[in-house]
């Protein structure tokens, strides 16, 4: 028997009981459900970069901007992971997510130079957590400046729990912790009761920094000046 597609309200409650659901490959339309006895989090009160990253981020390297291209920023992850023969990311989860982002549960954070997409990450939004799904980068430390500037939205917007999902070296350099399943859904619960919801703030504290003008703060899937993969 053929699978179900899921769907976004399926999709939503199984991010709140700890679930994600991820492709054996970009060519593989089938979708499963992970809950790892271990879970990776960046804790927001101590999130750390480094001295050299600081030095870095003065220089003012890129453009930041939030959900202005999420449908490329979540395609640019699923490429980059492919040329690695790592991706995860097939068109029914490249659909799902965009139909969260046009829901306001889904954010892109991304990077430019020169009018170009460099960088960036993309995530699912509930209460006060923050799921990160992927990254990818075009340039030099492009998504770590993207997962900064996350991190500085989460923060002001009172967000509790950033999920990484799992550890990685990339991630250790800011502090990432590895918690077993148990806490995770200790957090997670914490985080979904978290009142005001900071999810609801997510645009309003991107457009106070100056990464989204007022006009955008509503959803973009796929802007006219991008081209689809």
């Amino acid at each position: 028997m053929k699978p179900q597609p899921i769907t976004t309200d399926a999709l939503l409650a199984a991010y709140t009981s700890g679930y994600f659901p991820m492709a054996e490959s970009r060519d593989n339309a089938e979708l499963y459900w992970f809950n790892p006895a271990r879970r990776g989090i960046l804790p927001l009160d101590t999130f750390n970069i480094p001295r050299s990253f600081r030095k870095f981020l003065r220089k003012h390297p890129f453009t930041m901007r939030t959900d202005s291209a999420f449908e490329a920023t979540i395609r640019a992850c699923a490429d980059s992971k492919r040329k690695s023969n790592e991706t995860w990311i097939n068109e029914p989860i490249i659909e799902l997510y965009c139909q969260l982002h046009q829901m306001g549960h889904a954010h892109s954070v991304e990077s430019w130079r020169d009018g170009a997409l460099v960088g960036g990450l993309y995530g699912v939004s509930l209460g006060g957590a923050f799921f990160g799904e992927s990254m990818f980068s075009l340039e030099p430390e492009a998504s770590k400046v993207a997962l900064v500037t996350l991190v500085d939205i989460l923060n002001e917007a009172g967000y509790t729990l950033l999920d990484t999902q799992f550890v990685n070296d990339h991630l250790k350099q800011f502090g990432v912790r590895e918690i077993l399943k148990r806490s995770y859904m200790t957090k997670l619960d914490k985080a979904l009761k978290v009142s005001p919801n900071p999810s609801s703030f997510f645009s309003t504290v991107s457009v106070r920094k100056g990464f989204a003008s007022e006009s955008s703060a509503s959803f973009t899937c796929l802007p006219d000046n991008v081209s689809r993969a």
